[in-house]
């Protein structure tokens, strides 16, 4: 990748050698300047001019620190490949868009300033969270992985370790107590110390929390932090910029005190900010986000993209004379006969026993009262399961008494007529996304749980669960109140009404899968050879070029497993930071791959 501030000096010391501060704060040189571009400024000399200041996803150009605007675009054609450059505090948009209306275009975000002289510190900190400053190269990778798991776009692998003693730049992290994963971050620039100010400004970016994170008021925290930390420095204000259908954000920077200012951002026509600047897919706002993932990568190669029922999430690509139906990540490359193997769990379950995986033992519901009593006391537990179905509907897991197995039988009734009982295998829900007979990821998938307050029912709990999973995943991921949750609170000797103690975590469904409240932790990097090559033969047996395989593991590192189904329409948009939708649609398009850059 090129280096986009080829041109760039230091702006605010003079710098150790070999310091990053010599190439991340910059200042973009162009033909008609005088005075600037030749050594470092000293203390002395006037406010540096022509700030850009690379933040590793992309350049920040401050306007105001421009005299021109035709300096300011010489400095947005710089941009690099992959990145996504902001002109921030643009004043005149509309004078700046006359002057390339072909190149850029005005981001649909509006501008809030928090006045720090009028903020009162304090509010909600979120439980069982500690919310610190950058510290180390694991505090970087968190940061990324909560960039990936938000669909932001990431930081370049070499730029934190030069970032910690780049003073106007402040990282923030929110840290889970029990498990030390980051799982929120804010980023903060102090535009004195990047270009003395006058005004004594700051701007908030960044604000990221991890989709899967159990405590409510993380970003809040953040927020706050930031702010309290720029309010102890003497700062002004700080400003930041959402999009204008951001109304969650919107409504928490309302909260904290933000207000709308006339202030804009500018950004290059380019792949990734396409859809805010391109004519929009008829029906593309009402598809699903596992149907807008593949629609959106087909957008950045210029696929042509018909929505033939939003709802269903069904849409047409179209490409070099070649035109392909999905559903999802279900296509015309799916034959009938595949996906009717993947439909009937028990033909999937002959495949994959046929193909050499191993396989748990399984027994019809209609089996005599005696027949399953028997295969219950055989194995302990049991799994029950509809036969046909999908979205984790009408499974019960850990069933271990026939009470119990009648009641799951007549729920997993209501989505399927046959039903199935298997031996249950103790361990964790492991998927694996196979395309093009190629592992592409792999996640565990875990239950839902929520955390315990001191003060809330546990059905208040699993409500508010409940909504930062639907807000995290479009409305895609909800915990139900229902016969299996009850059963699997009763197993703990807890009811619904029940006070949980503050700090206590509990499971309230057994079963993994995401459409009831799961989450998925990615362990691609980890997952053993012989589950890769295990998932794949069962693929290339079903003979389905695109399929999440899902096997019951101890541990996603070792090679023990036991096949529990195959999935011919997997949700690729669980899986960031994997490429799932690329290798996707590279399968269905081979010609539209991107050149790789090294």
């Amino acid at each position: 990748m090129s280096n986009p501030q080829k041109k760039a000096t230091s702006l605010t010391r003079k710098p150790r050698r070999g310091s990053a501060l010599s190439h991340r704060l910059t200042r973009l040189r162009s033909p008609g300047d005088s005075g600037y571009g030749q050594g470092v400024r000293e203390e002395a000399e006037a406010p540096a001019r022509n700030i850009a200041l690379d933040c590793g996803w992309g350049r920040l150009l401050f306007t105001q620190t421009f005299d021109r605007y035709a300096d300011l675009l010489e400095a947005l054609r710089e941009e690099a490949l992959d990145a996504r450059d902001i002109a921030f505090h643009v004043r005149d948009p509309h004078v700046l868009l006359a002057q390339a209306p072909l190149e850029i275009f005005l981001d649909p975000s509006h501008t809030f300033r928090l006045d720090l002289s009028t903020y009162r510190a304090g509010g909600r900190r979120p439980r069982g969270v500690t919310i610190r400053r950058l510290a180390s190269e694991t505090d970087a990778a968190g940061i990324n992985a909560v960039y990936a798991s938000c669909g932001m776009i990431q930081v370049r692998e070499d730029f934190f370790a030069g970032e910690r003693d780049n003073r106007p730049v402040t990282y923030f992290v929110a840290q889970d107590d029990a498990t030390g994963q980051i799982i929120g971050t804010v980023t903060g620039i102090d535009h004195q110390r990047l270009f003395d100010d006058p005004e004594r400004g700051a701007s908030l970016w960044c604000l990221a929390v991890h989709p899967q994170a159990r405590q409510p008021g993380i970003g809040e925290g953040l927020v706050r932090t930031l702010a309290e930390h720029y309010q102890a420095r003497g700062i002004a204000y700080v400003d930041l910029s959402v999009l204008h259908d951001n109304e969650k954000a919107i409504g928490l920077y309302e909260k904290l005190g933000f207000r709308r200012v006339p202030l804009f951002a500018v950004k290059r026509k380019n792949a990734i900010n396409e859809k805010f600047f391109a004519q929009p897919v008829e029906g593309y706002q009402s598809l699903n986000p596992y149907a807008r993932l593949i629609v959106d990568e087909a957008l950045r190669r210029g696929i042509h993209v018909e929505v033939t029922d939003a709802e269903g999430g069904f849409f047409r690509l179209i490409h070099g004379g070649r035109t392909i139906h999905c559903r999802e990540s279900l296509s015309d490359l799916t034959s009938s006969v595949a996906m009717s193997i993947c439909d009937d769990k028990a033909v999937t379950r002959r495949f994959a026993e046929a193909t050499g995986l191993s396989v748990p033992q399984q027994l019809s519901a209609d089996a005599s009262a005696d027949e399953k009593r028997a295969f219950l006391e055989a194995h302990g537990k049991l799994v029950v399961k509809p036969a046909r179905g999908e979205q984790g509907r009408g499974i019960s897991v850990g069933i271990s008494t026939m009470d119990a197995l009648d009641a799951a039988i007549r729920q997993a009734r209501q989505v399927s007529d046959r039903v199935l009982l298997e031996a249950c295998f103790e361990g964790e829900d492991l998927r694996l996304v196979v395309i093009d007979y190629k592992l592409v990821a792999a996640a565990v998938r875990r239950p839902p749980r929520v955390v315990g307050d001191g003060r809330s029912p546990i059905r208040k709990l699993i409500e508010q669960q409940s909504r930062r999973r639907a807000a995290a995943t479009g409305g895609e991921s909800r915990i139900p109140v229902d016969a299996e949750t009850k059963r699997c609170l009763a197993e703990q000797q807890l009811d619904l009404e029940m006070i949980l103690e503050e700090g206590r975590e509990i499971t309230v469904r057994k079963a993994a899968n995401l459409h009831t409240g799961g989450t998925i932790h990615d362990v691609t990097a980890t997952v053993h050879p012989d589950l890769v090559d295990a998932a794949c033969r069962v693929a290339k047996a079903i003979k389905i070029p695109v399929v999440g395989i899902d096997f019951m593991v101890r541990d996603p590192a070792e090679p023990d497993y036991v096949f529990i189904e195959a999935n011919e329409r997997p949700g690729l948009a669980n899986h960031e930071p994997q490429p799932t939708a690329e290798a996707f649609v590279d399968l269905l398009f081979p010609g539209s791959r991107y050149p790789v850059v090294r």
